[in-house]
């Protein structure tokens, strides 16, 4: 009797140590990058794949869009990531919030790094030379999506415009406050 419980038990302890090894060679989410050089299949195949469990990549795919697009720019691709942002938000991939910014960062004039309300004398000035960094960044991914994207070049040169205006006026209102 003791030799079958002893049987039985490390037979209970080797089924148990293959389930737990199947559970951990269970198949991984093919999170490749969108194959298409068409948009709205690409788009596809990234929802595909976020859905599968790859929304860590989310960053990465948005950036592979944004690619893929460039190889046919056209004023309906900022529909189509519109399209794809409200998807996204759909799913709770991301915020409403999050993907305003994702719009606005490459598909409007508006810079999404002045959006704060401080004041400009306590919080901008001391951090002037970042602020205009982060915008010259911003700029940069708005030629990317107004250009290079969709084609919009009277968005990115207002958009330039107002970049160099801030420029002036930062530099303007930072001497006002330096001087009181």
């Amino acid at each position: 009797m003791k030799q079958t419980t002893a049987h039985a038990l490390r037979l209970s302890g080797l089924l148990t140590a293959f389930t737990l090894l199947g559970a951990c060679a269970s198949t991984q989410p093919d999170c490749a990058s969108p194959q298409s050089r068409n948009l709205d299949t690409a788009i596809s195949q990234a929802q595909s794949a976020l859905s599968a469990g790859c929304e860590a990549y989310y960053e990465r795919y948005f950036d592979d869009l944004l690619a893929t697009a460039e190889g046919d720019p056209k004023p309906e691709n900022k529909r189509a990531f519109s399209e794809f942002l409200l998807w996204s938000t759909d799913q709770g991939l991301l915020s409403k919030r999050q993907a305003e910014n994702y719009y606005n960062r490459y598909f409007n004039v508006k810079f999404m790094t002045l959006r704060g309300d401080y004041n400009n004398c306590s919080h901008t000035c001391p951090n002037k030379q970042k602020v205009l960094f982060d915008m010259e960044r911003e700029l940069s991914d708005k030629e990317r999506g107004l250009l290079k994207v969709s084609e919009d070049s009277n968005a990115y040169y207002r958009a330039d415009r107002l970049f160099q205006e801030v420029e002036l006026v930062l530099e303007a209102t930072c001497n006002a406050c330096a001087s009181r």
